[in-house]
Protein backbone atom coordinates (compact mmCIF):
# COMPACT_ATOMS: atom_id res chain seq x y z
CA UNK A 1 0.00 0.00 0.00
CA UNK A 2 1.56 3.34 -0.77
CA UNK A 3 0.27 6.33 1.61
CA UNK A 4 0.88 9.94 1.09
CA UNK A 5 1.09 12.28 4.23
CA UNK A 6 -0.09 15.83 3.75
CA UNK A 7 1.90 17.32 6.10
CA UNK A 8 4.77 16.58 7.30
CA UNK A 9 5.33 18.20 10.93
CA UNK A 10 6.07 16.13 14.06
CA UNK A 11 3.05 13.53 14.59
CA UNK A 12 3.27 12.65 10.65
CA UNK A 13 6.90 12.57 10.97
CA UNK A 14 6.68 9.95 14.40
CA UNK A 15 4.03 7.68 12.16
CA UNK A 16 6.19 7.73 8.97
CA UNK A 17 9.19 6.27 11.07
CA UNK A 18 7.41 3.80 12.46
CA UNK A 19 6.08 2.28 9.53
CA UNK A 20 9.48 1.58 8.08
CA UNK A 21 10.34 0.57 11.64
CA UNK A 22 8.03 -1.80 10.82
CA UNK A 23 8.76 -2.93 7.27
CA UNK A 24 7.13 -0.30 4.76
CA UNK A 25 9.68 1.01 2.15
CA UNK A 26 10.42 4.86 1.81
CA UNK A 27 9.70 4.50 -1.72
CA UNK A 28 5.94 3.94 -0.65
CA UNK A 29 5.57 7.00 1.66
CA UNK A 30 5.12 10.52 0.07
CA UNK A 31 4.58 13.35 1.66
CA UNK A 32 3.43 16.86 0.87
CA UNK A 33 4.78 19.72 2.90
CA UNK A 34 4.74 23.42 1.76
CA UNK A 35 8.21 24.22 3.96
CA UNK A 36 11.34 23.33 2.14
CA UNK A 37 13.36 23.09 4.94
CA UNK A 38 10.92 20.56 6.32
CA UNK A 39 10.60 18.87 3.31
CA UNK A 40 14.82 18.25 3.46
CA UNK A 41 14.89 17.15 6.71
CA UNK A 42 12.27 14.64 6.15
CA UNK A 43 14.14 13.20 2.59
CA UNK A 44 17.38 13.23 4.69
CA UNK A 45 16.07 11.24 7.85
CA UNK A 46 13.50 8.90 6.43
CA UNK A 47 14.30 8.47 3.07
CA UNK A 48 10.60 9.11 1.61
CA UNK A 49 9.66 10.97 -1.53
CA UNK A 50 8.40 15.00 -0.66
CA UNK A 51 6.21 17.02 -2.91
CA UNK A 52 5.23 21.08 -2.25
CA UNK A 53 1.76 21.12 -3.42
CA UNK A 54 -1.49 18.67 -3.63
CA UNK A 55 -1.15 17.37 -6.88
CA UNK A 56 -2.27 14.24 -9.15
CA UNK A 57 1.22 12.70 -9.02
CA UNK A 58 1.56 12.95 -5.20
CA UNK A 59 -1.82 11.95 -4.47
CA UNK A 60 -0.90 8.34 -6.46
CA UNK A 61 -1.73 6.40 -3.23
CA UNK A 62 -4.24 4.08 -1.82
CA UNK A 63 -4.59 6.01 1.50
CA UNK A 64 -3.87 9.44 2.14
CA UNK A 65 -3.11 10.69 6.19
CA UNK A 66 -4.09 14.89 6.29
CA UNK A 67 -1.58 15.70 9.25
CA UNK A 68 -1.98 19.38 8.82
CA UNK A 69 -3.55 21.98 11.72
CA UNK A 70 -7.27 21.69 12.41
CA UNK A 71 -7.30 25.30 11.12
CA UNK A 72 -5.96 24.60 8.00
CA UNK A 73 -8.00 21.58 7.11
CA UNK A 74 -10.52 23.25 5.53
CA UNK A 75 -7.96 24.79 2.80
CA UNK A 76 -6.25 21.30 2.21
CA UNK A 77 -9.22 19.39 1.83
CA UNK A 78 -11.11 21.63 -0.63
CA UNK A 79 -7.54 21.32 -2.60
CA UNK A 80 -7.24 17.87 -2.41
CA UNK A 81 -10.82 17.24 -3.44
CA UNK A 82 -9.74 18.20 -7.05
CA UNK A 83 -7.23 15.21 -6.93
CA UNK A 84 -9.16 12.60 -4.89
CA UNK A 85 -10.32 8.97 -6.10
CA UNK A 86 -11.77 6.60 -3.96
CA UNK A 87 -8.10 6.63 -1.67
CA UNK A 88 -8.97 5.65 2.02
CA UNK A 89 -8.43 9.39 4.18
CA UNK A 90 -7.27 9.00 7.51
CA UNK A 91 -7.44 12.63 9.65
CA UNK A 92 -5.57 13.30 12.56
CA UNK A 93 -6.90 16.70 13.45
CA UNK A 94 -8.95 17.52 16.31
CA UNK A 95 -12.08 18.61 16.23
CA UNK A 96 -12.71 18.55 12.88
CA UNK A 97 -16.20 16.45 12.39
CA UNK A 98 -16.36 13.73 9.53
CA UNK A 99 -19.82 15.12 8.35
CA UNK A 100 -17.62 18.75 7.61
CA UNK A 101 -14.31 16.89 5.88
CA UNK A 102 -16.57 14.57 4.04
CA UNK A 103 -18.29 18.19 2.84
CA UNK A 104 -15.17 19.30 2.15
CA UNK A 105 -14.09 17.16 0.56
CA UNK A 106 -17.10 16.70 -1.96
CA UNK A 107 -18.77 13.84 -0.05
CA UNK A 108 -16.07 11.43 -0.19
CA UNK A 109 -17.06 8.59 2.35
CA UNK A 110 -13.92 7.09 3.12
CA UNK A 111 -12.56 8.65 6.04
CA UNK A 112 -11.42 7.63 9.23
CA UNK A 113 -11.13 10.28 11.72
CA UNK A 114 -7.80 9.42 14.22
CA UNK A 115 -7.05 10.74 18.23
CA UNK A 116 -3.38 10.13 18.84
CA UNK A 117 -1.38 11.45 21.68
CA UNK A 118 2.43 12.80 21.46
CA UNK A 119 4.08 9.83 22.90
CA UNK A 120 3.93 8.28 19.21
CA UNK A 121 6.82 10.54 19.11
CA UNK A 122 8.61 7.31 21.36
CA UNK A 123 6.64 5.04 19.20
CA UNK A 124 4.22 4.71 22.62
CA UNK A 125 1.19 6.47 21.67
CA UNK A 126 -2.56 5.75 21.85
CA UNK A 127 -4.78 6.32 19.19
CA UNK A 128 -8.83 6.26 18.99
CA UNK A 129 -10.12 5.09 15.96
CA UNK A 130 -13.73 5.78 14.58
CA UNK A 131 -14.67 5.14 10.76
CA UNK A 132 -17.14 6.81 8.17
CA UNK A 133 -20.16 4.30 7.63
CA UNK A 134 -18.35 4.29 4.08
CA UNK A 135 -15.26 2.44 5.40
CA UNK A 136 -15.29 -0.75 4.78
CA UNK A 137 -13.00 -4.35 7.08
CA UNK A 138 -10.05 -4.06 4.82
CA UNK A 139 -10.09 -0.08 5.55
CA UNK A 140 -9.94 -0.56 8.71
CA UNK A 141 -7.56 -2.76 9.02
CA UNK A 142 -5.07 -0.71 7.17
CA UNK A 143 -5.97 2.46 9.15
CA UNK A 144 -5.20 0.04 12.74
CA UNK A 145 -1.90 -1.05 11.06
CA UNK A 146 -0.99 2.77 10.27
CA UNK A 147 -1.89 4.08 13.86
CA UNK A 148 0.00 0.90 15.49
CA UNK A 149 3.13 1.85 14.19
CA UNK A 150 3.35 4.35 17.04
CA UNK A 151 1.58 3.07 19.70
CA UNK A 152 -1.84 1.42 20.92
CA UNK A 153 -5.41 1.81 18.92
CA UNK A 154 -8.96 1.38 20.33
CA UNK A 155 -12.04 1.88 17.88
CA UNK A 156 -15.11 4.12 19.05
CA UNK A 157 -18.70 3.14 17.98
CA UNK A 158 -19.68 6.70 18.32
CA UNK A 159 -18.04 9.50 16.67
CA UNK A 160 -18.94 12.24 19.87
CA UNK A 161 -16.96 9.94 22.31
CA UNK A 162 -13.52 11.58 20.64
CA UNK A 163 -14.41 14.89 22.45
CA UNK A 164 -13.95 12.64 25.41
CA UNK A 165 -10.76 11.12 24.16
CA UNK A 166 -9.32 14.21 22.87
CA UNK A 167 -9.71 15.09 26.90
CA UNK A 168 -8.23 11.64 28.34
CA UNK A 169 -5.42 11.09 26.49
CA UNK A 170 -5.00 13.58 23.43
CA UNK A 171 -4.31 16.23 26.26
CA UNK A 172 -3.53 13.93 29.17
CA UNK A 173 0.19 13.93 28.84
CA UNK A 174 0.44 17.17 29.43
CA UNK A 175 -1.39 15.93 32.70
CA UNK A 176 1.39 13.99 33.64
CA UNK A 177 4.01 16.43 32.54
CA UNK A 178 2.26 18.70 34.93
CA UNK A 179 2.16 15.90 37.69
CA UNK A 180 6.21 15.08 36.98
CA UNK A 181 6.69 18.92 36.99
CA UNK A 182 5.16 19.54 40.31
CA UNK A 183 6.67 16.08 41.87
CA UNK A 184 10.12 17.42 40.38
CA UNK A 185 9.70 21.08 42.24
CA UNK A 186 8.56 19.47 45.49
CA UNK A 187 11.46 17.01 45.03
CA UNK A 188 13.72 19.88 44.90
CA UNK A 189 11.93 22.57 47.44
CA UNK A 190 13.25 19.49 49.71
CA UNK A 191 16.47 19.23 49.30
CA UNK A 192 17.32 17.06 46.69
CA UNK A 193 19.51 18.34 43.71
CA UNK A 194 17.95 19.07 39.97
CA UNK A 195 19.30 16.15 38.56
CA UNK A 196 18.21 13.82 41.48
CA UNK A 197 14.84 15.27 41.52
CA UNK A 198 14.19 14.46 37.94
CA UNK A 199 15.52 11.01 37.48
CA UNK A 200 13.47 10.27 40.89
CA UNK A 201 10.58 11.87 39.29
CA UNK A 202 10.30 10.23 36.09
CA UNK A 203 11.58 7.08 36.64
CA UNK A 204 8.73 7.14 39.11
CA UNK A 205 6.31 7.28 37.09
CA UNK A 206 7.73 4.91 34.22
CA UNK A 207 7.86 1.70 37.07
CA UNK A 208 4.43 3.17 38.34
CA UNK A 209 2.93 2.58 34.93
CA UNK A 210 4.81 -0.62 34.01
CA UNK A 211 3.50 -1.70 37.27
CA UNK A 212 0.14 -0.81 36.33
CA UNK A 213 0.64 -1.96 32.44
CA UNK A 214 1.87 -5.78 33.94
CA UNK A 215 -0.12 -6.37 36.85
CA UNK A 216 -3.53 -6.82 35.51
CA UNK A 217 -4.86 -4.97 38.63
CA UNK A 218 -6.84 -1.99 39.20
CA UNK A 219 -4.91 1.40 39.84
CA UNK A 220 -6.91 1.27 43.31
CA UNK A 221 -5.65 -1.50 44.19
CA UNK A 222 -2.03 -0.67 43.42
CA UNK A 223 -2.37 2.42 45.06
CA UNK A 224 -3.84 0.86 48.29
CA UNK A 225 -0.96 -1.57 48.94
CA UNK A 226 1.43 1.09 48.63
CA UNK A 227 -0.25 2.80 51.67
CA UNK A 228 0.51 1.52 54.93
CA UNK A 229 -1.97 2.95 57.92
CA UNK A 230 -0.07 5.23 59.34
CA UNK A 231 2.39 5.81 56.84
CA UNK A 232 3.94 9.01 54.45
CA UNK A 233 2.21 7.54 51.78
CA UNK A 234 -1.25 8.12 53.40
CA UNK A 235 -0.25 11.58 54.80
CA UNK A 236 0.73 12.55 51.66
CA UNK A 237 -2.76 11.15 49.91
CA UNK A 238 -4.95 12.73 52.44
CA UNK A 239 -3.52 15.76 51.64
CA UNK A 240 -4.44 15.56 48.30
CA UNK A 241 -7.97 14.11 49.32
CA UNK A 242 -8.32 17.56 51.31
CA UNK A 243 -7.23 19.50 48.29
CA UNK A 244 -9.84 18.05 46.25
CA UNK A 245 -7.28 17.23 44.19
CA UNK A 246 -8.99 14.24 42.33
CA UNK A 247 -12.06 16.42 41.28
CA UNK A 248 -10.16 18.76 40.25
CA UNK A 249 -8.71 16.37 37.69
CA UNK A 250 -11.97 15.28 37.11
CA UNK A 251 -13.50 18.98 36.24
CA UNK A 252 -10.01 19.62 34.04
CA UNK A 253 -10.71 16.62 31.58
CA UNK A 254 -14.34 17.74 31.57
CA UNK A 255 -12.98 21.10 30.64
CA UNK A 256 -10.77 19.97 27.85
CA UNK A 257 -13.95 17.79 26.42
CA UNK A 258 -15.99 21.06 26.43
CA UNK A 259 -13.52 22.48 24.25
CA UNK A 260 -13.04 19.85 21.99
CA UNK A 261 -16.73 20.15 21.22
CA UNK A 262 -16.64 24.16 21.00
CA UNK A 263 -13.99 23.63 17.97
CA UNK A 264 -15.55 21.42 15.95
CA UNK A 265 -18.61 23.43 16.24
CA UNK A 266 -15.98 26.70 15.29
CA UNK A 267 -13.66 24.41 12.51
CA UNK A 268 -17.30 23.17 10.96
CA UNK A 269 -18.42 26.25 9.75
CA UNK A 270 -19.10 27.50 6.89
Amino acid sequence: MNITFIGGGNMAGAMIGGLIKQGWTPASITVIEIAAAARAQLESRLKVKTAPAVDATALAADCIVLAVKPQQMREVAQALSAFLRAQLVITIAAGIRLVDLSRWLGGHPRIVRVMPNTPALALAGISALYAAPGVDAEDRTAAEQILGAVGATVWLDREQDLDAVTAVSGSGPAYVFYFIEALERAAGELGLGQDAARKLALETFVGAVKLACESGESPATLRARVTSKGGTTERALLSLEADGVKDAIARAVRAAAERSRELGDELGKD
